[in-house]
């Protein structure tokens, strides 16, 4: 990191990584580690965690590492930056969007690495067309205890224009997320790559919720694996019916095979938080109905866990 007032090396990128959780936490550490200036926009116990001891990240890939980072909770206090890892949950993209205003100059770039299909163009509407890049992650980590993040596997990027095509700011990002040991691909049409990690979790968040397993339990049961296949399905027959141009064994590529691991709606229902139900089978319901393509399994996840979305409720006596 670049002490505050010091004048950075020309090739160094400025970024805010709004939203240091499992997600934004992982990949900040890795790109503060090979020298980018990351600031770490957090809040309540986790950002004091950060501010009083660093973020640490436990990762058996990597090996475990602290790094003392700048962190705040008001982006007004901050410049603005070169790029935004905008991180936060989906149900906080527009007031996110909205906080973020102070950081962004003529040539911020905003990587929009969130869950659901209709972020990205949440975010456009909010800060201008022309700063948002669209991305899709597969990673595994989370928020361990306050300050400490877990990462359990995975950290592939894929990144592309929502307008379609590469650029010379794609293929700049590319190069500096390599060289923070981030694998990362380029995708001429990033609408295919969103709309395939979407099917991807909408099935494995919403079963491994729903029955409250990891997937390896989940596949080992017929009915259960069934509804698991059928629910990715829906998303991929919807996917199909608004224009999206998958692959033929899209569903096969989306089946979670690791037999421990949970989607993580599951971690937010076990800890009474709010979740991302909305964004996920909510969005497929919705879309389902104006394309006229039927999602009962994907409507089942829904109306089953709708009474949890916004935390464990209240049950009077």
């Amino acid at each position: 990191m670049v002490a505050p007032g010091k004048e950075r090396k020309s090739n160094t990128m400025r970024i805010a990584i709004m939203g240091t959780g499992g997600t934004g936490g992982y990949f900040g550490s890795l790109l503060a580690q090979a020298g980018e200036e990351v600031i770490c926009i957090a809040r309540g116990a986790h950002l004091d965690a950060i501010r009083a001891c660093g973020l640490t990240v436990q990762s058996g890939q990597w090996g475990d590492v602290t790094l003392h980072l700048e962190a705040t909770d008001d982006p007004r206090t901050l410049r603005q930056v070169d790029l935004i890892f905008f991180c936060v949950k989906t149900y906080d993209t527009e007031a996110a969007a909205h906080h973020i205003r102070p950081l962004l100059g003529p040539d911020t770039m905003i990587l929009s690495v969130q869950n659901g299909i209709d972020s990205p163009e949440c975010l456009r509407r909010m800060v201008g067309p022309q700063a948002v890049i669209g991305a899709a992650t597969y990673v595994s980590s989370v928020v361990a205890s306050p300050g400490v993040i877990s990462h359990r596997g995975g950290g592939r990027l894929i990144i592309g224009e929502l307008a379609g095509g590469t650029s010379p700011r794609t293929a700049q990002l590319r190069q500096a997320f390599e060289r923070a040991r981030i694998a990362t691909e380029l995708h001429p049409n990033i609408w295919v790559a969103l709309w395939e990690k979407f099917i991807a979790i909408c099935g494995f968040s919403g079963v491994t919720t729903l029955l409250r397993l990891p997937i390896g339990p989940i596949l080992a049961c017929p009915e259960s694996r069934t509804l698991y296949q059928r629910t990715l399905e829906e998303v991929e027959a919807v996917a199909r019916a608004t224009g999206i141009s998958l692959s033929a064994d899209v569903v096969e590529r989306s089946v979670v095979r690791i037999p421990t691991v949970y989607g993580s709606m599951y971690y937010d229902l076990e800890a009474g938080r709010r979740m991302e139900l909305e964004a996920l089978h909510g969005t497929v319901v919705r879309l389902g109905q104006e394309v006229g393509i039927p999602v009962p399994m994907n409507f089942a996840i829904y109306a089953a866990l709708k009474p949890y979305a916004a935390g464990t409720p209240t049950v009077s006596s």
